[in-house]
């Protein structure tokens, strides 16, 4: 099947988009999944197709108004043939495995069909129109998992989210070659959650820290007890989350000092999130000589009257702007104060969440996903009046 030859022709991916079952055999096109009536007035299921026209890798408009169906013939809701769409009946082997049994015929006012999506749909609305006077609840429209091929896509199945939203050229400026998240607590691990929906080819997880009971409530997903008990490092029970999703999550079991540094040089961009402000130092200068961008973030919670406050912190550094990183010590060095709650794993996972969300959002806006006016490279969230401020522009 084809996922390439669908993605590029509008009419094809409109069908995928509204929930058709929609696959390419050979040069013919197929909607599977139609519910129709048989002569014994029973809802059954079966599959329309077409020719296809071409015009190289895109659909063009169909040479033909003449369908096939493979299945009983669709019948009315009493159970007698639709005449009017019958053209003929003799089962035929059209293609290696693809075998009809009918041919339809319903010829559009204008003479053409004017793409695939209005043939089909055309065709599935005539056998369907029975079915719905038996049962309104069945659809063609099933939205199936469609898998991805090895070669078109790092996703197992395919981003069909960014095509209905009509927005698949801007994701494609999230293709990055390699990725880098340094530290998966709760926020690093809501930073790998968004990433990996992205087209991102490889993205890389460097932590040694064991994945144990405590990090559950504070990352996404929902762990079960035998999980738990396995106590996994951190960046084996990421990667095997996410690699039903997606290829390319490569786990890197240990943390990052001077032996093994050298390894962000080689990355397109790097989140860090490490809980331990001393262990940055070493990594931001490295990522600072190599000219990698990268975003550090952190939070600091204080318990205040019995109840938590604090500042959630997004620093960007990019070759656009470096210096007030260390002008205006915008990323911490130290462990922090004894006040700071967070430091004990007080379990916020909200906050890890908008904490990696802004993180995510700011990178995007580097990659030209979302617009960037002010090019800030600086950013605190105060909880207390939900106040957002930049600094530090480029």
């Amino acid at each position: 099947m084809s996922q390439q030859l669908i993605s590029r022709s509008r009419d094809l991916q409109r069908l995928r988009d509204d929930g058709y079952d929609v696959e390419i055999r050979s040069s013919y096109l197929l909607v599977k999944g139609v519910p129709y009536v048989n002569s014994a007035k029973q809802i059954k299921y079966g599959t329309l197709v077409s020719e296809l026209t071409l015009a190289g890798d895109v659909t063009t408009t169909p040479n033909t108004h003449v369908a096939f169906f493979a299945g009983k013939y669709p019948c009315d809701k009493d159970g007698a043939e639709l005449h009017k769409i019958k053209l003929g009946s003799a089962r035929q082997e059209l293609a290696p495995g693809l075998v009809i049994d009918h041919s339809f015929s319903s010829k559009p006012l204008s003479g053409r069909y004017e793409d695939y999506y209005e043939k089909m749909t055309t065709y599935v609305a005539i056998i369907l129109s029975p079915v719905r006077a038996l049962d309104p609840d069945v659809t063609a429209q099933t939205y199936p998992v469609v898998e991805s091929q090895e070669d078109e896509s790092v996703f197992n199945y395919i981003d069909t989210a960014s095509s209905r939203a009509g927005i698949g050229a801007v994701t494609r400026k999230l293709e990055l070659g390699r990725v880098a998240i340094v530290g998966l607590g709760g926020t690093g691990s809501y930073v790998l959650d968004l990433v990996a929906k992205t087209p991102v080819r490889e993205i890389h997880l460097f932590d040694g820290d064991k994945f144990l009971q405590h990090n559950a409530f504070r990352s996404p997903g929902a762990p079960s007890v035998e999980e738990l008990r396995a106590v996994s490092r951190k960046v084996a029970y990421f990667a095997g989350l996410y690699s039903k999703m997606r290829k390319g999550v490569i786990p890197h079991a240990g943390y990052v000092d001077a032996s093994n540094v050298e390894e962000l040089a080689g990355m397109d961009f790097v989140f860090l999130c490490l809980d331990k402000g001393s262990a940055k130092r070493l990594i931001v200068e490295k990522l600072e000589e190599s000219g990698t961008p990268f975003v550090d973030v952190g939070m600091g919670i204080n318990l205040v009257d019995d109840a938590l406050l604090g500042v959630l912190r997004v620093t960007t550094s990019t070759a656009a702007k470096r210096e007030h990183v260390s002008a205006l010590k915008r990323i911490p060095y130290s462990d922090g104060e004894a006040n700071n709650e967070y430091s004990r794993n007080i379990q916020i996972a909200d906050l890890n969440a908008l904490n990696a969300a802004l993180a995510v959002i700011k990178w995007k806006k580097l990659c030209g996903f979302y617009l960037d006016l002010e090019k800030e490279h600086y950013s605190t969230y105060t909880l207390d009046g939900n106040a957002l401020t930049n600094e530090d522009w480029a």
